[in-house]
This record gives structure tokens, C-alpha cells and sequence, in this order.
């Protein structure tokens, strides 16, 4: 590049405030260090006043005593209103006055729905109950998901007629669910496990690398739903060739598209702009990981159009058998379910700011969001008609061979 790029210094949404106030508690501490550690002017009388102080809010300067200071309200977007009020203390005898007007209320909250009042609900009254409930909502929904995505891949794998190229699509698309749930439980247990870390300052291998897989895992989610909607549009395209030849390109799409996104983004944060636990979704390079689900979302959008369209002409056309009418129907009501479903929220979150809709953005990432494995075992395992016809055929031949082993027993004693 003949230009460096400059280093950008985001920050995560839910420590702007906290890094705020550390920043100038820092400043205010050093203007009293310097203040105790400046000589005093020789013959000078020695004045009484207020020393600088630090409230927890503002830093107030040293005044002689009768006279008073006064700043204005903090000032961080997004948390506080703009507002030409300034906040006094005067210095008496018996040290600083209190503030007045009081910071609560001079300083006015922004509306509901912003950043400050998903951490006042964190905060409140409630004792941090909204997040607890919101983690322990997704951690069920996970769960649920992973033994539904471990079941379905086992019938997948142990029934041999099942095995067949849209399968092992579909067995790759729930080890991106797999790779999803756990890569969050790891997440939690990295950067949450421990109360006494400071998570906004928090800036180690292992937190980054969570974040980093965390980051793979949901491209993954997005192309394998990328690749299931490539594959049925082939399948109606090219109806009489082999589907085998281009399952491999299937699985450079799947993982290798995700890995190189990743590792650009990686080495992008490394080089220049490598701060914190990477977690921050106001940087401007986590364009690198957005621009491509972005992307893979519009490219599916397509492909839903395209498929609908196909569809019907396909129905429509007496040229084709009702086998294949059939299995087109099966395949296709899953997956043109499934392209509007996972890719509209991440579309209407994408045009907004970080800061707008926390509420919402929190409740269908994390809580909708955890179930979404178990829709997609359900709609492509559990409630296909081939995989139900395949466990009951081989529940029958368990049952029959069972009943054929007591009743060969039941001779033998009976001869015995």
C-alpha cells in the first residue's frame, strides 16, 4: 500500500461508558500527582482552598476557598443528551460543596431502546435479571439445538440409503450449527467466566481466538445456507447430471470462503487495529467480516427468486414425473424456508447503527437465534418424509429380528 492505513480505535458498545470514565478518572489523577508534586513558590503564603478532586463523574480543578467551578455534563454518544447546563460545586471551609444541580438530574439519559438502557436494565433494580434470563433463554436454545443437529447427523450417517450428496450437504450445514453453538459456549466461558476481569480492557490470545472462531462459525452458518440454496437451484437446472461433481466445490464455498474472510480479518485487526478482545462491531474493519454474510444474504435472496420462478415452471411442465415433482417440493419448501428466515433480521440490523435496537438485536441473535439448528434438523431430518420412511423400514427389520431371536430361544428351551 503507498498509503499506511491508520489504526481505528473502536470500542465495544457496552464499555464506551466505562472506558469514558477511566479515561478521564486517569487524566484527573495525573493532574493531582502533578499537583502534589509541584514545589511551592519560596515566601509564597500558603492558600487555603479545595484540591482537585475526582467525584466518580467530573474532575474538579482546585479552587481557593469562596470561589466555585462548573462543567458540563459528560459527554458520550448515544448515553447522554446534549445539554447547556452546567453542573457547580463551590469550596468552602469544610471542603467541596455537593453538585448542583445534581447529575441525575442535569444531565438527561438518552431515550429508551439505546445502549444506556440495555446496561441500566443490566444495572437496575432487577439486579442484572435481563441478561441472566437472555443467557440462560439462548444456553436452553443451544443446547437444544446441538442434541438435535447430533441426532439428525447420526441418521444421516448410519442409514446407508440416506447417504447421497444432498445429505452430506445437509450434514455439513448442521456442523456449521454445531461449530455455531459451541464456539458461543466457548465465548461465554472466556470472557465471562471470570467476574473479576475487567472485559472492556480484557485483551489476551485466548479472548481473541473465542472471538475469532465465533466469527468463522457464523460465516460458516450463512454459506453452508449459501451452498443449500446453489445446490437446489442446480438440481432444478441440470436435472440429469450427476451431482457428485461438484461437491467439492460445494465444500470450498461452505469452509474455505469463511476461512480466508477470517484470516484477512485477522491479520487486518493484527496490523492495524489490535485493541481489546476484537469484539468491538464499531470498527470500521468489522466490515471485512459483514460485507461478506451481507453478501452471501443478497446472493441467497436471488437465488429465492430464481428458484420460486423455476419451481412453478417445473410444476407447471408435463414433462416431469411426479417422483420428481415430488422430491423437488421436498427439498425446496425447506430451503426457500429457510433463505428469508435466517437472512432478514442480520439485513435490518446491517443498515442500522450498533447502538439502535439493542433490545431487539439482543433477543433475535442470541435467543431466536440459539433455536435455529434445531429448525434446521427439523425441517431437513425429523420431518422429511424419506428419513421417516427409512427409520421406520429399519425399526421394523429391529423389531422382526428381535421377535425372530426370543422365538428361536423359546424353541430351543422348549426342545431342551
Amino acid at each position: 500500500l503507498p498509503f499506511p492505513l491508520p489504526k481505528v480505535q473502536g470500542t465495544h458498545p457496552d464499555c464506551s461508558i466505562i472506558l469514558y470514565f477511566q479515561k478521564r478518572e486517569g487524566e484527573c489523577l495525573e493532574m493531582i500527582r502533578s499537583e502534589s508534586q509541584a514545589p511551592a513558590p519560596p515566601g509564597a503564603p500558603r492558600q487555603e482552598g479545595c484540591q482537585t478532586e475526582w467525584d466518580g463523574v467530573s474532575c474538579w480543578p482546585a479552587v481557593p476557598v469562596g470561589q466555585s467551578r462548573a462543567v458540563a455534563c459528560p459527554d458520550i454518544l448515544h448515553v447522554f443528551k446534549k445539554s447547556k447546563v452546567l453542573i457547580k460545586r463551590n469550596c468552602t471551609e469544610s471542603g467541596w460543596s455537593f453538585p448542583s444541580p445534581p447529575y441525575h438530574s442535569a444531565c438527561q439519559l438518552e431515550a429508551l431502546g439505546s445502549t444506556n438502557d440495555t446496561e441500566a436494565k443490566a444495572r437496575g433494580s432487577s439486579g442484572g435479571c435481563y441478561f441472566v434470563t437472555m443467557k440462560v433463554l439462548y444456553t436452553c436454545g443451544y443446547s437444544t439445538s446441538l442434541a438435535a443437529l447430533f441426532l439428525a447427523i447420526g441418521i444421516f450417517s448410519c442409514f446407508r440409503k440416506l447417504h447421497c450428496t444432498r445429505n452430506s450437504i445437509h450434514i455439513h450445514f448442521f456442523t456449521s450449527f454445531i461449530l455455531r453453538g459451541t464456539a458461543v459456549f466457548v465465548k461465554d466461558t472466556v470472557l465471562f467466566s471470570d467476574e473479576s476481569v475487567d472485559h472492556c480492557t480484557m485483551s489476551t490470545v485466548n479472548c481473541k481466538a473465542a472471538i475469532a472462531f465465533f466469527q468463522y462459525s457464523v460465516l460458516a452458518n450463512f454459506y453452508w445456507l449459501l451452498v443449500e440454496g446453489l445446490y437446489l437451484q442446480t438440481l432444478l437446472l441440470l436435472t440429469f447430471t450427476s451431482d457428485r461433481r461438484y461437491i467439492w466445490w460445494y465444500i470450498l464455498i461452505g469452509w474455505g470462503v469463511p476461512m480466508v474472510t477470517v484470516a484477512v480479518w485477522v491479520v487486518t485487526r493484527l496490523q492495524y487495529d489490535n485493541h481489546g478482545c476484537w469484539d468491538d462491531y464499531t470498527s470500521l474493519y468489522w466490515w471485512v467480516i459483514k460485507a461478506p454474510i451481507l453478501l452471501a444474504i443478497f446472493v441467497n435472496f436471488l437465488i429465492f427468486l430464481n428458484v420460486t420462478r423455476m419451481l412453478a415452471q417445473k410444476i407447471r411442465s408435463p414433462d416431469i414425473s411426479k417422483n420428481y415433482k415430488q422430491q423437488y417440493m421436498r427439498l425446496t419448501k425447506s430451503t426457500l424456508l429457510l433463505i428469508p428466515l435466517f437472512g432478514v433480521h442480520y439485513v435490518v440490523f446491517a443498515l442500522f447503527p450498533e447502538h439502535v435496537g439493542v433490545d431487539a438485536r439482543l433477543y433475535f441473535e442470541l435467543v431466536l437465534g440459539s433455536y435455529q439448528g434445531f429448525l434446521v434438523a427439523l425441517l431437513y431430518c425429523f420431518l422429511n418424509g424419506e428419513v421417516q420412511a427409512e427409520v421406520k423400514r429399519n425399526w421394523g427389520k429391529w423389531q422382526s429380528s428381535m421377535e425372530s431371536n426370543v422365538f428361536n430361544l423359546a424353541t430351543q428351551d422348549f426342545t431342551a
